[in-house]
């Protein structure tokens, strides 16, 4: 058993190694999940949360780099949740993007952690909430949450960040892609990186041009910039920055940021429940209960819904067991 006050208290110190332990327990869905979250709950709510998403080749890795050392040089703690797809084989981190950010690794003030998506969609990893939370607890100013690059469905960072910045590259697409669905409707920053590329202006323009098709929006209301970078050679990151921290001004004199912070607990909070119900639920298979009603069903006796309702309410008065955290299932 771990010492969860000392390893939280080691982790505010600012100790690397317990930070990874306290993610590692989250990652693993441990026993003393419930004693971490409960220790970290008063020591949240001070991180600026920023999410950094795109397709696969846009430059996140280097763009996040290039943050890293702009806000290090403001004086600023940073974590970084580096999101990757999951390896076939051992189920870790596949691509490993601490790689592109080896230059900060001996800074203390830095904490990188790559995560494995371990089969989840939406571009994050189950557990990113929580490692969130561990890294905000643990005394990080900003936490850059870099998503896994899966295309234009990769939209979840949105429900999971203070704000949300979208990269795009020249040549990735015309205007008829910048006008797509998903990915390109939830920034609240646009980023063209390789700037110094050819059709980087016409890219500008065919995303300023997708923002003007947008919904409406009244006076006082935000609307997102677009900024050209060079992440590689550090172009363009000082006005990257100046852009998020206008947003955060702007969500903070609106009540805006709290107002999505709680819509992310709640999320958070739904998602727990669901898990241990879903669990509860694959636990009956081949019970009697499951089969009896599956028999009414098919026997016109009972309808679907009113089968769930049962079975939902057998398990929710199920003697007031707590809801358990856990690794929702996939597929």
């Amino acid at each position: 058993m771990v010492d969860v006050p000392a390893l939280v208290e080691q982790a505010r110190e600012g100790r690397p190694r317990a930070v990874a332990r306290l993610i590692s327990l989250v990652e693993g869905a441990s026993p003393q999940l419930r004693e971490v979250m409960a220790t970290l709950a008063p020591l949240t709510g001070g991180a600026y949360v920023v999410g950094l998403t795109g397709s696969p080749g846009v430059g996140k890795s280097t763009s996040t780099s290039a943050l890293v050392s702009a806000y290090r040089r403001a004086g600023k703690r940073v974590g970084v949740l580096a999101v990757d797809p999951s390896s076939p084989f051992s189920g870790g981190a596949l691509l490993g993007d601490r790689v592109r950010m080896s230059e900060h690794a001996s800074d203390p003030g830095v904490y990188i952690r790559s995560m494995a998506t371990r089969g989840h969609l939406g571009g994050l990893a189950w557990a990113a909430p929580q490692a969130i939370r561990v890294l905000d607890a643990a005394g990080c100013d900003v936490i850059l949450v870099e998503t896994v690059g899966v295309g234009q469905s990769e939209v979840e960072i949105a429900s999971q960040a203070d704000t949300s910045v979208v990269l795009l590259a020249p040549g990735m697409g015309d205007g008829i892609q910048a006008a797509k669905a998903g990915i390109l409707e939830i920034g609240d920053v646009y980023v063209v990186n390789k700037a110094d590329r050819d059709g980087a202006d016409a890219t500008a323009r065919e995303l300023n041009h997708m923002l003007g098709l947008g919904e409406a929006r009244g006076p006082g209301d935000w609307r997102p910039p677009i900024v050209k970078t060079v992440a590689a050679r550090g172009e363009g990151t000082d006005e990257l920055v100046e852009a998020l921290e206008k947003h955060r001004a702007w969500m903070e004199e609106r009540g805006v940021l709290t107002q999505r912070r709680v819509a992310r607990a709640a999320r958070e909070v739904e998602t727990i429940a669901v898990t241990a119900l879903r669990e509860r639920i694959g636990d009956l298979h081949g019970d009697r209960r499951l089969d009896a009603l599956a028999e009414r069903i098919v026997n016109g006796a009972l309808d679907p819904y009113t089968a769930a309702d049962e079975l939902v309410d057998g398990i929710t008065n199920n003697g007031g067991e707590p809801l358990v955290t856990a690794p929702p299932a996939e597929g």
